[in-house]
């Protein structure tokens, strides 16, 4: 059982191995030491539960911790063919980054999974400022701890997807590993008081561990959010209109990719552009551009292989289609969808990358 603790200096929460008294962070560098049980004193006697005649004496019970209500999200029998899921949409209600469409985004995919790719609905975790449950409300401790929770304990077999909508940006690169000297964040509901969620700690905690015969999927609807995962490779299109990979490992020598395990990215533009929301004829809702071109691309059928997959994203925006067409989240999300269009004078193309490179024209798109 793994233990979780806060690193002694960036407070980065961190997986300590079986048996392990100390542990570096991956973000840091600081070395975290925990002290071994077997060495501490017996605890100190408390307030007695009995009456004062009474000489027998109990420690309180323990207090919740949140890390005791992730690790109960979406407990599902330990075999193959796990599907977990942690999905995050935030509209920064009443502030002057309000977004429109985000938590309609969250939505929308959650319906996606279930209904088309049958992940079980328990093994979703939804982080929206909808939530009531205090550990559901998407700030950045509570981000944190969702990454953790969707890879702890995956195995061979495993079908893993994270997905974001809100505010994307970047700051600056101090360790050499960005091609072009800035990290990629996302924006939890409160980076204005606790900071951003930097691509390498992403990286760390979603991409390295993932072993073998694992699968993670990361769609990411934000700003600047073509390499948020920091995965080494990025699929562009060549001058004769082919995708091809590049090679983004950092040139430090960094290790970027995963413990023997799959991770493929589809995020809403590049890491220079703006990603947008998606304008409602109905003047009702809205959503991300990115997450409509991505749902569209699956209930129309456009989804067969990666490289489908990409084209159809990028058609989908660039052509600005006025209607949703048809398909089961259409059917049954109703206002979230119906009467949906793109607005006009969008510049973003959604890009994909991965933690290895591929043939996107043969391998087959699967949640």
């Amino acid at each position: 059982m793994l233990m979780l603790v806060d690193c002694s200096n960036c407070r980065t929460p961190l997986q300590l191995p079986p048996g392990a008294r100390s542990i570096r962070c991956a973000i840091c560098q600081a070395i975290t030491r925990v002290a071994d049980p077997r060495s501490l004193p017996p605890p100190l006697p408390t307030q007695p539960y009995a009456t004062s005649s009474s000489h027998n004496y109990a420690p309180p019970p323990p207090a919740p911790s949140p890390y005791d209500r992730l690790s109960s999200f979406g407990q599902t029998p330990p075999v193959n063919g796990r599907k977990k899921a942690v999905i995050c949409g935030i509209s920064y209600r009443r502030t002057k980054h309000e977004l429109k469409g985000c938590i309609n985004d969250a939505k929308c995919m959650k319906y996606l999974l279930i209904n088309k790719f049958k992940f079980p609905e328990s093994s979703i975790l939804m982080l929206t400022e909808e939530e009531t449950d205090p550990y559901r409300i998407p700030t950045k401790h509570n981000i944190r701890m969702a990454m953790f929770w969707l890879v702890q304990g995956c195995q061979a077999g495993d079908s893993l997807v994270f997905h974001f909508s809100g505010h994307g940006s970047q700051q600056r690169n101090y360790t050499g590993d960005e091609i072009d000297g800035f990290d990629e964040t996302l924006c939890p509901l409160d980076f204005e008081t606790q900071g951003m969620i930097v691509d390498d700690e992403i990286n760390a905690t979603i991409v390295k561990p993932i072993p073998h015969g694992v699968k993670l999927h990361a769609i990411i609807d934000a700003c600047h959010s073509g390499t948020m995962l920091d995965l080494p490779f990025l699929c562009r299109m060549d001058r004769t209109g082919r995708y091809v990979w590049e090679d983004h490992s950092p040139q430090s020598g960094m290790f970027k990719g995963t413990n023997g395990g799959e991770v493929i990215s589809f995020s809403g533009c590049d890491d220079d552009q703006s990603s947008a929301d998606t304008a409602s004829l109905s003047k009702v809702t809205s959503t991300g551009a990115m997450t409509f071109s991505f749902i569209q691309a699956i209930e129309r059928g456009h989804g067969t292989t990666y490289g489908d997959m990409l084209t159809s994203m990028r058609t989908t925006i660039r052509k600005n289609e006025s209607d949703v067409g048809g398909g089961a989240v259409t059917s049954l999300l109703g206002m979230l969808l119906t009467g949906g269009s793109l607005g006009g004078g969008l510049r973003q193309e959604p890009q994909l990358t991965a933690s290895e490179p591929f043939d996107v024209y043969t391998k087959r798109f699967s949640l």
